[in-house]
C-alpha cells in the first residue's frame, strides 16, 4: 500500500467524512490509497504498528481539536521508527497558526484548508517528483462540481453500525467570531440532483441515519424543502423503517413554507441542532453574531409545540462581555421555551478564529492545551468558571440524559439556573467527581437533593421513581410526551 489516510475519531460511531472525501478525489492514486481509522484512547504503539503493517510510503493524518494531542504522539513515534515514511497533516487544527504546533515540527508536509485537490497533487509530487520544496501547502478550493462525492466509500459495516455524515453544502455566510466558519466568505452548495442521487444510493444500501454537517442547512429554504421531502417520501413509502435525520438550523430563519414541511415529520424522525449561544444583544454584537432573538425564541417555541422534531439547542458560557447573571437570564429564557436538550458549552478558542481579538480587552484566559477552553474572563473568575464547567457536566447527566424528566422540572422550578447551580455545587461536595457516577448512585443523589430542598422523603422517592424506578432500563414515555419511533441505535448515535 502506497498511501494511507488516517485519523483518530472521537469514538467508533464517528466515521470520518473528511478522509472519505480525500479518498474519493485521489484520481489515479485511488487504487493505491486506503483508509485506516482509529479511536482516541488507542495505544500509540498499536496505532503505529498497524499503520506500518501496510508498508506505506505516505501517511496522511486528519487533525482535529479532539485528537491533536494523541496524534502528535503517533506522528512522533512513527517518524522515529520509520523516518522514511512521509507524513502529511491536514484538517482544521493544523490549518491555522500552523508553525506554532509541535505536531507540525514532526511532520513532513501540511495541507491547510481544502484538501480535495491539493492533497492528491502533493502525493503525486512526493511519489513521482518534482519533490515539493515547501512544507506548508495552502489548499486550493475547487469548483464544487469538481469535487467527487464520497458516499459510496461508506462501507456496509459503516452503514450498519456508524453515523453517516453528509453535507449538501460547505461554508457559512455568518461571521460569529468563536467559530471557524467565520473565516468562510459564504456557503457553497453541492449540486442538488447529484447529492440526492447519492442519498438515494445510501438509502438503498440500508442507511437510515443521516447526520448533516451543513452549518446553515435552512439558508436556502427551497433546497431545505427538497432534501426534507426526500426523507418524507421514504417515510411514506416505508413507515416501518424509520429514517432519522439531523440538521443544524439558523434559529431566526424559519419561514412558513419550511414550517409546513417540518410539521409533516412523525415523531422520532427529525432532530435539529440550533445554536443560540447567547441571548445578550451586546455580547452578540461584540462577537459579530447576527440574530433576531425574538424570532429565534418564537421559532424554538413553535418547534417544541407544533412539530415532532427533537431540539438540541446550544448556549456558550464565557463569551467576552457576558457575566454569569447575563448567561443565567439567557439560560432561564431558553428553558422556558422547552427544548428537549440544552447543550451548555464553555467557550473554546479555536485556532484561527477572530475571537482572539478580544483577549486583552476582556481579560480572556484560555487553557493552552486542547480544547483551549476559556478559564477566566474579566467578568467570570477561574473558580466561578469551574463551577459552570461542573454545572454543564451535571446538566448532561441529569437533564439532557432524559432519565429524570419529571424530576428535572421539579428541580428547576421558577429559577432554573440558580436552582440547578445550587444542586451542582451540592452534588460536587458529596462526590468530588463529575464523571464515573453510576446511574443508581446518581438517582439516589438526586433524591437526596430533593429532600435537602424540603421535599418529604416519600414524595422525593416517588418523583425519582416516576422517571427512573431504580433500574438502568430506558425510561418510558411520560404522559403527554411524544414517543420516539426511531430505533434506539439511531437516537444514541445522533446524540453523540
Amino acid at each position: 500500500m502506497t498511501i494511507l489516510l488516517s485519523t483518530l475519531n472521537a469514538r467508533y460511531a464517528h466515521a470520518s467524512l473528511g478522509l472519505r472525501y480525500l479518498l474519493a478525489n485521489m484520481g489515479a492514486l485511488q487504487e493505491q490509497t486506503q483508509l485506516m481509522e482509529f479511536v482516541i484512547g488507542a495505544k500509540t504503539t498499536d496505532v503505529v504498528e498497524r499503520l506500518l503493517a501496510k508498508a506505506p510510503r505516505i501517511v496522511g493524518f486528519g487533525i482535529y481539536i479532539w485528537n491533536v494531542e494523541e496524534t502528535t504522539k503517533v506522528v512522533a513515534m512513527l517518524k522515529r521508527v520509520a523516518p522514511d515514511v512521509v507524513v502529511v497533516l491536514g484538517g482544521p487544527e493544523v490549518s491555522h497558526e500552523t508553525n506554532d504546533q509541535e505536531i507540525v515540527r514532526f511532520a513532513d508536509y501540511v495541507v491547510t484548508g481544502w484538501g480535495d485537490i491539493t492533497f492528491p497533487k502533493l502525493c503525486g509530487e512526493i511519489l513521482h517528483g518534482p519533490k515539493p520544496l515547501m512544507k506548508v501547502h495552502a489548499g486550493v478550493q475547487p469548483p464544487m462540481a469538481d469535487i467527487a462525492l464520497p458516499y459510496a466509500l461508506y462501507s456496509n459495516e459503516d452503514i450498519a453500525h456508524r453515523t453517516i455524515y453528509v453535507e449538501a453544502s460547505r461554508g457559512c455566510p455568518f461571521k460569529c467570531e468563536f467559530c471557524l466558519s467565520s473565516l468562510d466568505k459564504t456557503a457553497w452548495p453541492f449540486g442538488l440532483e447529484s447529492f440526492l442521487a447519492e442519498m438515494e444510493d445510501l438509502y438503498r444500501r440500508g442507511a437510515r441515519l443521516f447526520k448533516f454537517v451543513d452549518r446553515t442547512f435552512n439558508l436556502n429554504v427551497k433546497t431545505s424543502q427538497r432534501i426534507m421531502q426526500f426523507f418524507l417520501d421514504k417515510i411514506a413509502a416505508h413507515p416501518d423503517e424509520p429514517v432519522y435525520a439531523h440538521f443544524e438550523l439558523v434559529p431566526d430563519h424559519l419561514p412558513e413554507a419550511l414550517k409546513a414541511t417540518i410539521a409533516q415529520f412523525p415523531p422520532g424522525a427529525l432532530q435539529f441542532e440550533i445554536g443560540i449561544q447567547s441571548f445578550n444583544p451586546e455580547v452578540q454584537a461584540l462577537v459579530s453574531r447576527r440574530q433576531d432573538n425574538a424570532k429565534a425564541a418564537a421559532n424554538i417555541r413553535w418547534l417544541t409545540e407544533q412539530s415532532n422534531a427533537h431540539l438540541h439547542v446550544d448556549l456558550i458560557a464565557g463569551l467576552p462581555g457576558e457575566d454569569v447573571d447575563s448567561f443565567a437570564r439567557g439560560f432561564d429564557h431558553l428553558v422556558s421555551l422547552g427544548p428537549h436538550e440544552i447543550q451548555f458549552g464553555i467557550l473554546k478558542r479555536l485556532r484561527g478564529t477572530p475571537i482572539i481579538r478580544h483577549t486583552e480587552a476582556y481579560g480572556m484566559v484560555y487553557d493552552p492545551y486542547p480544547p483551549y477552553t476559556v478559564l477566566a474572563t474579566d467578568r467570570i473568575d477561574f473558580t466561578t468558571m469551574q463551577r459552570l464547567v461542573r454545572f454543564a457536566r451535571y446538566w448532561d447527566l441529569v437533564a439532557n440524559s432524559g432519565r429524570f424528566v419529571n424530576t428535572t422540572r421539579a428541580m428547576l422550578a421558577d429559577s432554573p439556573f440558580a436552582n440547578f447551580m445550587a444542586f451542582s455545587d451540592w452534588i460536587y461536595t458529596k462526590t468530588d467527581a463529575t464523571h464515573r457516577i453510576a446511574l443508581e448512585r446518581l438517582a439516589k443523589l438526586v433524591q437526596g437533593w430533593l429532600q435537602v430542598r424540603g421535599m418529604a422523603p416519600d414524595a422525593a422517592a416517588a418523583l425519582v421513581a416516576s422517571d427512573y424506578a431504580g433500574g438502568t432500563h430506558k425510561p418510558a414515555a411520560h404522559a403527554g410526551e411524544k414517543q420516539a419511533a426511531a430505533p434506539e441505535r439511531q437516537v444514541r448515535h445522533l446524540a453523540a
